[in-house]
C-alpha cells in the first residue's frame, strides 16, 4: 500500500513552504550515496569530486544508508521558519535531545547489516550526546565545502519554485499544487498519496500541523516523505529547474518548425526552459556563450514568451503561458511529448 496522508481541516489551512540549507546539505550527501540520482546532477558532481575526496565523513556516512534506508531525522529536522539560516538550523541540531538521538541512530544503524556492531556504531549508541556533536561538526564541514559557495544560486532556484507553487495554489487550489509536484504524488478527496512509499506504522500522519513542502536541488528524481514521529509531516520534492537531463542525454532540441520560426538556438533555449534558470545555467546547458544566451533571452522576453525576475544576486528566466503554449504546440506537431 502507498503512503497516504489524510488532511483534516486544520491541516488544509496550515500547509506551508520552507527553504532549509541544513536539509539541502543532507540531501546533497544522500545524493552522493545514491547512484540513481547521479545522472541528474553530473555537473555538480564533477565540480565537487575532489572536494568530497578530501572530506573525512566516515562517521556521517554510517547514518546515510546507500539503498534508501533511514537517516536520522534530527540531522535535518523540519525548519520552523520559512527561510532559516544554516547557523540557526545547526544550532537546533546541536541541541538535539540525546534520548531522541539514540532512538533515531539505532533505527538508522538497523538499516545496514553489521553497522550497529561496528566501532562507530557502538560508540554512537553508547554516547549519543557526543555523537550529535560530532555529526553536527561533520555536517557543518560538508555545508561549507559543498553547498555554501553555491548557496545564493541554490536559494534563488528554491525561492523561485516556491513563488511558482504559490501562484499555482492561488490560481487552482491544492489540486493544482499537489497535482504538479511529482509524478508519484496524487491528490484526491483531501488525501495526499505518495505511491513510491509503503504505508509504514512509523510514518508520520497529519495531526493538525499541516504538511511542510520543501523544494530540493538534490532530491531529483525522487520525492521524499519525512519525517517519522514526532516531526511535522514533510514532503521534499524536486525544485523546478534543478537537475539536468540524464547522463548521455543532449539538451532539448527545438522542433524543426519552431527552429525555422525563431532560429535553432533561440528555439532550443525556449523549449529547454522547463523551470527557472539563469543565463549561466542555460549557457552551460546548451553549450553557448553567455552573451549569445543573453541576447536570445532578451528577444524571447520582448516577444512575451519569457519573464524574468531577480532572486538574490541572480536573474532567473521562465516561460510565460504563451511560451508554454508555443513550446507545447511545437512538440505536439512533431509527435514529441509535452513536459
Amino acid at each position: 500500500m502507498p503512503l497516504t496522508l489524510h488532511l483534516g481541516t486544520d491541516d488544509l489551512t496550515r500547509c506551508r513552504f520552507a527553504v532549509s540549507p541544513l536539509c539541502q546539505t543532507h540531501e546533497a550527501l544522500r545524493m552522493l550515496r545514491r547512484p540513481d540520482r547521479h545522472a541528474f546532477h553530473r555537473d555538480w558532481l564533477r565540480r565537487v569530486r575532489d572536494i568530497v575526496a578530501g572530506l573525512d565523513l566516515v562517521e556521517l556516512w554510517l547514518f546515510i544508508p546507500r539503498k534508501g534506508g533511514y537517516t536520522p531525522d534530527f540531522l535535518g529536522p523540519p525548519p520552523r521558519t520559512p527561510n532559516a539560516s544554516f547557523e540557526e538550523e545547526l544550532a537546533l541540531l546541536r541541541a538535539t535531545d540525546p534520548a531522541m538521538a539514540r532512538t533515531e541512530l539505532a533505527r538508522s544503524l538497523a538499516c545496514t547489516p553489521g553497522a550497529a556492531a561496528s566501532p562507530y556504531g557502538r560508540a554512537a549508541l553508547e554516547d549519543p550526546a557526543g555523537t550529535v556533536r560530532r555529526l553536527a561538526d561533520l555536517t557543518e564541514r560538508a555545508w561549507h565545502a559543498l553547498l555554501a559557495p553555491d548557496w545564493p544560486r541554490h536559494q534563488a532556484l528554491l525561492e523561485a519554485d516556491i513563488a511558482y507553487r504559490s501562484r499555482q495554489l492561488a490560481d487552482g487550489g491544492l489540486e493544482a499544487l499537489f497535482g504538479d509536484l511529482h509524478p508519484e504524488i496524487e491528490w484526491a478527496d483531501d488525501t495526499l498519496t505518495l505511491r513510491m512509499y509503503a504505508d509504514l506504522k512509523e510514518a508520520q500522519g497529519p495531526d493538525g500541523r499541516g504538511v511542510l513542502l520543501m523544494p530540493s536541488v538534490f532530491v531529483r528524481p525522487d520525492v521524499v516523505s519525512g519525517f517519522a514521529r514526532p516531526w511535522q509531516p514533510t514532503v521534499i520534492y524536486p525544485a523546478r529547474g534543478t537537475g539536468g537531463p540524464p547522463t548521455g542525454a543532449a539538451p532539448a532540441e527545438a522542433p524543426t518548425a519552431l527552429a525555422r520560426l525563431l532560429g535553432p538556438h533561440r528555439a532550443a533555449v525556449l523549449v529547454g526552459l522547463d523551470g527557472p534558470a539563469s543565463t549561466t545555467t542555460l549557457a552551460n546547458r546548451h553549450g553557448l556563450a553567455p552573451s549569445s544566451v543573453s541576447s536570445h533571452l532578451s528577444v524571447l522576453r520582448e516577444a512575451g514568451l519569457l519573464v524574468s525576475h531577480r532572486q538574490g544576486q541572480y536573474v532567473l528566466y521562465e516561460r510565460t503561458a504563451l511560451g508554454d503554449a508555443l513550446a507545447a504546440g511545437a512538440r505536439r506537431a512533431t509527435g514529441r511529448p509535452c513536459r
